[in-house]
């Protein structure tokens, strides 16, 4: 976030200029990333997502007061795509990591105890 907020308050990106579609590719990146770890640190798909958008918006409302750059709703609409695909990732290669439940119900119990 510290990242995305930095390079957001220069007057311009490192680097080459970045025009629509290129930018939007940046933006989707850039939340995936974000939207990734934060799912990845808190286990939480719905809300990696909910930060990140909210973090998105923010972001773009920052960017109405750093002249020459722009607000724009495009812009946060790549940056919540690119969250809720970052998010999806994170937890589905979390839960593919985990060893898989029996088929056959839970664990045994050990004889002589009633169930």
């Amino acid at each position: 976030m510290g990242v995305i907020w930095s390079l957001s308050s220069a007057p311009q990106t490192p680097g080459p200029s970045l025009e629509h579609p290129v930018d939007w590719a940046a933006h989707f990146l850039a939340y995936l990333a974000l939207a990734f770890t934060l799912a990845r640190a808190t286990g939480r798909r719905g809300a990696a997502l909910v930060i990140a958008a909210w973090f998105g918006a923010l972001d773009e409302i920052h960017q109405a007061f750093v002249p020459p750059r722009e607000a724009g709703v495009q812009d946060w609409l790549f940056d919540v795509a690119g969250a809720w695909l970052g998010s999806s990732l994170a937890l589905r290669r979390a839960r593919s990591a985990r060893p898989a439940a029996r088929a056959d119900g839970p664990p045994e119990r050990a004889a002589g105890h009633a169930t």
